[in-house]
This record gives C-alpha cells, sequence and structure tokens, in this order.
C-alpha cells in the first residue's frame, strides 16, 4: 500500500513561483465552478422547465456533500494529486492510475468546453466572431492558449489572474442574482416541467448538464502542494469556495429564469446579456455583462489549465505517467500544461469542423462522466479509510458523520452516471478504456526499472 505522503516543502526563491495562501486556494475552487457554466447554463436547462432549479438545488447538496469529502481527505493527503493521491494509497496503482486518467481527461475536455461557451459572449462584443465557424473556431483556441501562457509564467501570475478574474466575476452575477430579484416577473418562468419526461427523468437529464457548473470543488485539492498549510487550508478553501458558488448559481438562475421570458430563454446564446437588458433596456449592460463573462471564462480556463498539469504530474512522479509530465519550472508543470492546452484544442477545432451546433452540450455530457471516475474513487477511498479501522486516517468522534457524508457523496455520483445518457457513457467509456493501454506501457516499464 502507498505510504501516505506530506506536503512537499516550500519552493525555493524563484519570484515567479509562489504558494498560495487561503484566499488564493478560495478564488482558485470558485473561480473554477463559478468557471463559465454559469453564464450558459440558464438557457441549456431551460427547456426541461423550472423543474431544472429543482436539480440545481439538488446538485447543490451533492456539490457540499462532495466538498466537505475532499476536504476531510486533504487534511490527510495533503499533496498534489487530489483523486489520485486518495485512489492510489487507499486501492493502490491501478485505481489511482483511473482516477488520474479520468481526470486529466474532464479537465482538458472541460477547457475545450469552456472556450467554447466563451465564444459566445465574444460575439456580443465583437459581433465579426460570429460571421463564420472558422472565426469562432480561433476565438477559442485564443481563449486556450492564453490562460496557458499564463501557467508557463509561473504560479505567482495564475494566482494573480485567478484573483482578478474572480472578483470581476462576481459584479454581473450579483447584479442578476440580487438585483434582478427587483425585476422578478413570475410569467416569466414557463412551465415547471416542459418535456415528456417523468419527474425522476427530467431531473436527472437537466442535472446532467448542470453538473458541469459544479466541476471543480476538488480544485484546492488537486493543487494541494501549491498551498501553504494544506491540511488546513485545503479544506476550508474547498468548503468555502463551494458554497459562495452555490448561493450565487442558485439566485443568479432563479433571477435569470424570471428575467427572461421562458421561450426566449430557451434559444439565447447569451442568458445573462439577455437577463440585464431585460432589467435595464438597450443593450450597455448586455455589453458589461459580456465583457465580464469572458474574463470570468478566461479565469476558469486559467485555473483549469493549472489543474489539467497537476495531475498527471503527480502520476508522473510515481511512474504512472510517461516521465516528461514531471517537468515543472516556476511551480507549474510545464509539459502537462503543452500537452493538455494542445488536446483540447485538437478537440475544440474537430467540433467546429463537425459542425458546431451543441458543441457545448455534448462536450459536458462527456465530462459528466469522466468526472464521476475520479469522484467514486475519492469517495469510496473515504468509505475505505473511515471502516478500515486505520487510526492515523480515522477520527472515531467524527466516523459517524463523515461516513454519511462519503456515503452521501457516492451515491450522488453515482446518479450523475446514470444521469448523464447512453451517449456520453459511450463516449466517456471509450475514453476511460484506452488508457488502460497506457497503464499497461507504465506499468511494465516501471517493473523493467525495478528489476
Amino acid at each position: 500500500m502507498p505510504a501516505e505522503a506530506t506536503a512537499p516543502p516550500e519552493q525555493g526563491r524563484d519570484p515567479h513561483a509562489r504558494r498560495f495562501g487561503l484566499p488564493i486556494a478560495t478564488c482558485l475552487v470558485m473561480g473554477n465552478i463559478i468557471g463559465g457554466g454559469i453564464f450558459l447554463l440558464p438557457a441549456s436547462v431551460a427547456p426541461f422547465g423550472t423543474i431544472s432549479l429543482v436539480a440545481f438545488a439538488v446538485l447543490t447538496l451533492g456539490a457540499v456533500a462532495l466538498a466537505l469529502v475532499f476536504g476531510r481527505l486533504a487534511h490527510r493527503h495533503p499533496q498534489t494529486g487530489g483523486p489520485y493521491v486518495y485512489a492510489r494509497a487507499a486501492f493502490g496503482d491501478f485505481a489511482g492510475f483511473l482516477a488520474a486518467w479520468s481526470y486529466w481527461i474532464t479537465s482538458w475536455v472541460s477547457n475545450a468546453a469552456l472556450a467554447v461557451a466563451s465564444v459566445g459572449y465574444l460575439c456580443v462584443l465583437f459581433p465579426a466572431i460570429g460571421a463564420h465557424k472558422w472565426s469562432m473556431c480561433l476565438a477559442a483556441l485564443a481563449m486556450q492558449w492564453l490562460p496557458a501562457l499564463a501557467n508557463l509564467a509561473g504560479t505567482r501570475y495564475v494566482g494573480a489572474v485567478q484573483l482578478v478574474a474572480t472578483v470581476l466575476k462576481f459584479a454581473p452575477l450579483m447584479l442578476v442574482a440580487v438585483g434582478g430579484l427587483f425585476f422578478f416577473d413570475p410569467a416569466n418562468l414557463g412551465p415547471f416541467q416542459a418535456t415528456g419526461q417523468s419527474p425522476a427523468g427530467a431531473l436527472s437529464a437537466s442535472a446532467a448538464i448542470l453538473l458541469f457548473s459544479y466541476l471543480g470543488v476538488e480544485s484546492a485539492a488537486v493543487s494541494a502542494g501549491e498551498v501553504r498549510d494544506p491540511a488546513r487550508n485545503v479544506g476550508r478553501a474547498t468548503i468555502l469556495g463551494t458554497a459562495g458558488a452555490a448561493v450565487v448559481y442558485l439566485l443568479g438562475t432563479l433571477s435569470v429564469f424570471g428575467l427572461v421570458a421562458h421561450e426566449k430563454l430557451v434559444t439565447s446564446e447569451a442568458p445573462f446579456t439577455d437577463a440585464v437588458n431585460a432589467m435595464f433596456g438597450g443593450t450597455w449592460g448586455g455589453t458589461l455583462v459580456a465583457c465580464a463573462a469572458v474574463i470570468s471564462m478566461a479565469g476558469a480556463l486559467n485555473g483549469w489549465t493549472l489543474l489539467s498539469a497537476q495531475t498527471p504530474y503527480a502520476a508522473a512522479k510515481d511512474g504512472l505517467f510517461p516521465r516528461a509530465f514531471e517537468t515543472k519550472r516556476r511551480g507549474v508543470p510545464v509539459v502537462g500544461v503543452v500537452v493538455t492546452t494542445s488536446l483540447a484544442s485538437a478537440l475544440t477545432v474537430y467540433n467546429y469542423t463537425a459542425g458546431s451546433e451543441g458543441v457545448f452540450e455534448i462536450l459536458v455530457l462527456v465530462t459528466t462522466f469522466t468526472a464521476t471516475v475520479p469522484y467514486l474513487l475519492s469517495t469510496a477511498a473515504q468509505i475505505y479509510f473511515l471502516l478500515s479501522g486505520r487510526g492515523e486516517r480515522v477520527h472515531r468522534g467524527r466516523l459517524a458523520r463523515d461516513g454519511a457524508l462519503a456515503v452521501l457523496a457516492f451515491g450522488f455520483s453515482m446518479w450523475l452516471v446514470a444521469g448523464s445518457g447512453y451517449a456520453a457513457v459511450y463516449q466517456g467509456v471509450l475514453f476511460l478504456f484506452a488508457g488502460v493501454a497506457v497503464y499497461a506501457v507504465m506499468a511494465a516499464r516501471r517493473h523493467r526499472t525495478a528489476a
């Protein structure tokens, strides 16, 4: 069984590499969660009716449970890698690899989805971008590579960009979330259930789309090695970031539903822009929201680019990913940043080439499945630690509470798999199984090296 690792020592005197304190770690969590999903998803779930608000509330409970579980796991394993570290510590190398592989897929596919989502708001600011699919594709690629350059400059700049972007994104969100309640019109809400599905089916289907909004609860845990006093601050940042994002999400989505007529919201490409225009009239408010949305998504891409490199870095150190992913400069795994951004770019080009209609929803569903694998393994690891009776990992006074949270988080992840749909599970499983061959190669290489 892999030994429990400790947090790495402070990085050297490189002025470009700086570890994150609690405020930056909280911004990393909140910034990655809020990202771009909140700006587009009200329109994506509007076809289901207001029952999607119920799904959002249920998802929030599941996300909070996951946040609490990750906080406890990070307290026991305060080093870079997050789900990979927990799964490997509990179940061995293969489980750890599956967690790392799935999380890596989730991160770069999510980056492609975020970049695609940002194009809708870029078109509001610069209408010429929307004139052709290739101009939209180039805009999406620029949204991926600019944050990648910030990452390559060092963790100091990653933290600065994350802080600024998180602050800026709150202006339009709070404008709509709080100010929109004063303009709320119940007549705009539309039907409670707008599809022919059963209530349970509609809840699961809308939840599968909405999960993308809560991806990122584990952000501080994945980057624990870059956080000061991770055993203490990672858990706090995870809970604070998730709770703050949940408040903004629920109020913001409710306000958009009440500000924009249902039939218009279903076809909207920029629902928050439409919401502000409905509040104040004209287009100036919507333009401001579009600008803030682009900044918000750039900030999320900044954080997710870091996470996409951290997990393969941790796995590479244990010989489970190619050794090149160990390369680290200025506190950032540079090879991981370049490789994952290149893969996200290739996926973006492919989807625009194949036809951009529905790209965002398709990518969201794929990441819905791949995200559940590290979540399932992490929550299962927590259950294992609690039930194994290993004294160094179990606080007996918290056994019942932590056990209930772990079971709830595990059940929540299983429900998300069911709600992903056959197509998403099929595509996600193909991505997952492709990793088995990679593991076979890496395991054989480790065996030869050890011999």
